[in-house]
């Protein structure tokens, strides 16, 4: 009975390093995802730990330390320069639904970096990582599985950023 409806006893001190873990992991998250807008630097794991202890984030057990992850950088928007890292896309579409495809996805993308427009349309460009969902289903159900979805990179950053602590 103990060991189908007992409930495991934590210890303070293994309770306290769990949430300083989780803690450390959604900065981790944040620093990984976000960039400075200005620079489009990443900001360090340290930087963003201390503007967590600035805004007083508190960890939720029980949730993902993503799902968190995204609320911290919400709630760091308000306080400081954060965004999220944009992702870069090529797509290769048909003619005939490409032109009106493109109309519809302008609104979702950031910045396009080439077209090319002979036999299919191929575009290369930055998005916002929070519209990749329904550019790819705009994609999936207009083209009918002819139009192709690629992604370059997850995040764009400056050159030369790795280096720097």
């Amino acid at each position: 009975q103990i060991l189908s409806k007992g409930e495991l006893q934590v210890s303070d001190k293994e309770r306290h390093t769990q949430l300083e873990q989780m803690f450390r992991d959604i900065a981790t998250i944040v620093a990984d995802k976000c960039v400075n807008p200005e620079t489009k630097r990443p900001y360090t794991v340290i930087l963003i730990e201390r503007a967590m202890k600035d805004i007083h984030y508190s960890v939720k057990p029980h949730k993902s330390t993503k799902q968190q992850a995204l609320e911290v950088i919400r709630q760091l928007k308000e306080t400081m320069q954060i965004e999220r890292a944009h992702m870069r896309l090529r797509f290769i579409l048909p003619v005939k639904e490409g032109k009106k495809l493109k109309e519809r996805m302008k609104p979702l993308i950031k910045v396009i970096e080439s077209e090319d427009f002979h036999e299919q349309l191929e575009i290369v460009c930055l998005i916002d990582p929070g519209c990749f969902r329904e550019i790819d289903e705009l994609i999936r159900s207009e083209t009918k599985g002819k139009g192709t979805l690629e992604v370059l990179s997850l995040k764009d950053v400056e050159e030369g950023d790795e280096k720097l602590e």
